[in-house]
């Protein structure tokens, strides 16, 4: 089964969006180099980036949201992102009006029911769950293997935090990666079991 990896840009100070679910100057690093990252060319990061975030997109076989996401996002007109094969979406509402039934997204109810139908849509490859709350959830139930952080240089005072509602203590092991890129430091941890 695939390794299920939390990941999300995160500030200094442990937020991924303001309090208007803004992410401001968490992504720019995704503008701040020379490689382009992805076919589109918008997206152009330093090698270092490129490296290892081009290799990490590669093995992603699902990703794993919250309804709040898939909300904002409206759903990525029903094209999971970055090449990635489905998208589960954690919510306990119907998918939207309207929406693709043959669109590669699963809507299910609890992160426990989303991980168990990303494992039986991924295989091998990597799970990821969206860092914030869906991610904090996944953490506190024992089901993420490790953690990846994109640590933009920015402190942005409140807003959503990394983990979410996260309450209880959780140790990780020591980063297994450390990488600085342009405008980013980029951290792996494995959790401890």
């Amino acid at each position: 089964m695939g390794k299920v990896v939390m990941y999300g840009s995160v500030s200094a100070d442990g937020f991924i969006a303001d309090t208007n679910d803004q992410p401001g100057p968490l992504f720019e690093w995704l503008i701040s180099g020379d490689v382009p990252l992805d076919d589109s060319g918008a997206l152009k990061v330093s090698q270092a980036s490129y490296d290892h975030t081009r290799s990490y997109w590669d093995r992603i076989g699902v990703t794993i949201c919250g309804r709040h996401v898939f909300d904002l996002t409206d759903g990525w007109d029903g094209k999971p992102p970055s090449g990635i094969d489905h998208v589960v979406v954690v919510t306990h509402r119907p998918p939207p009006d309207g929406w693709d039934p043959e669109a590669p997204f699963h809507f299910v109810d609890g992160v426990k029911a989303a991980v168990t139908k990303a494992q039986q849509l991924a295989g091998d490859r990597l799970i990821e769950v969206a860092a914030g709350n869906v991610g904090g959830q996944a953490l506190a139930a024992g089901l993420i293997d490790e953690v990846r952080m994109d640590v933009a240089p920015v402190i942005l005072g409140s807003g959503k935090r990394y983990f979410g509602a996260v309450d209880a203590q959780h140790l990780l092991e020591d980063p297994d990666v450390v990488i600085q890129g342009t405008r980013v430091l980029h951290l792996n941890y494995r959790v401890r079991r």
